[in-house]
């Protein structure tokens, strides 16, 4: 019997999964955050190892009975991170081929049936990653505001207040979304809410999108458009990845990811709107499966075996041993 691992490292939390051929899930171990944007390069070390230990021990298993692996690392985005990357999984002593991608495509990889198409992230932050049926990915930065690209729960906050803002300097229209933001924050008027922001009395959260959305639920029109705007930014930047795959013309399936998604039709058919408007053969999934899953898929893709098949098994074994660990 062969042994294939995944792991996935996110900003929160570490999982490492071990599967057989036949895609039964055996082992799940579970660490900290190793994204070294957060923890360094060390804490990337230390999850990796603490995960793997931990998911070895279970499966009452050597790392030499490793036969493939896949990591999907938060964090890494730029060629510049690969081999620092590569130096701490080293570090676990596998003597097989491995994958390293970052940790968005794992989700595409474990959502998508055919393991191609788009992945949408939509939680605090956002993102988009593309992969054709060769492997060959397509991209945005990933890195927000800067470069342009919002989609996620901050940026929707972050045009929320500037649409509170535009109020009080009367450059647009009044809004409801002023006393929603003065009710989570205390302040006592829209001016004491900005002086707040500005003097960092007050610090805004992503956690703050879900007051907009019950704003725009209670008829706000401003909050509508904050919302409405968003998600046609996150669709914009699912296009740029579709024309550098070429996708335009395919049916494809885009894979969501992430929080802002429960927002119902208020997010997701504005983003729907946009990327059919490019790309009319999209079929839009919301990720159920657990992303590590695309690790272990990868890991059996790179050492030549064709483990894809087994995706469904491994989905369903997966999340029986999450549930087990949930069990009192």
């Amino acid at each position: 019997m062969k042994y294939y691992l995944g792991v996935d490292v996110g900003g929160t939390k570490t999982h490492a999964l071990i599967a057989c051929e036949d895609g039964t899930a055996v082992a799940l171990g579970e660490a900290g955050t190793g994204n070294h944007e957060v923890v360094g390069y060390g804490g990337l070390r230390k999850a990796l190892t603490e995960s793997l230990t931990a998911a070895l021990s279970e499966a009452n298993l050597s790392v030499e009975e490793i036969s493939g692996a896949g990591f999907g690392v938060g964090g890494y985005d730029w060629p510049s991170e690969l081999q620092p990357t590569l130096n701490k999984i080293e570090t676990l002593g596998l003597g097989c081929q491995i994958d390293i991608v970052n940790d968005s495509v794992i989700g595409l990889v474990a959502g998508a049936t055919e393991g191609w198409g788009v992945v949408l992230i939509a939680g605090t932050g956002n993102n988009v990653r593309g992969r054709d049926r060769t492997g060959r990915e397509g991209r945005i930065t990933g890195n927000g505001g800067w470069f342009g690209e919002s989609g996620g729960a901050g940026e929707l906050v972050g045009k929320a207040i500037c649409a509170v803002s535009h109020e009080w300097t009367r450059r647009g229209p009044p809004t409801a979304l002023t006393q929603t933001f003065l009710q989570l924050t205390g302040a006592k008027d829209s001016e004491d809410f900005i002086e707040g922001l500005v003097m960092e009395r007050i610090h805004p959260s992503a956690n703050w999108a879900q007051a907009v959305f019950q704003t725009a639920q209670a008829g706000d029109e401003i909050a509508r458009e904050v919302i409405e705007w968003t998600a046609r930014e996150l669709g914009a930047s699912a296009v740029g990845v579709i024309r550098q795959l070429n996708f335009q013309q395919e049916i494809f399936e885009v894979i969501m990811v992430g929080s802002l998604f429960k927002g119902g039709p208020l997010y997701n058919e504005p983003l729907k709107e946009t990327i059919l408007n490019e790309a009319p053969g999209a079929k839009f999934i919301r990720l159920e499966a657990p992303p590590v899953i695309g690790g272990v898929l990868l890991g059996m893709e790179k050492s030549g075996y064709a483990g894809y098949v087994y995706r469904e098994r491994m989905i369903e074994t997966t999340i029986e041993l999450l549930r087990g660990k949930l069990s009192p």
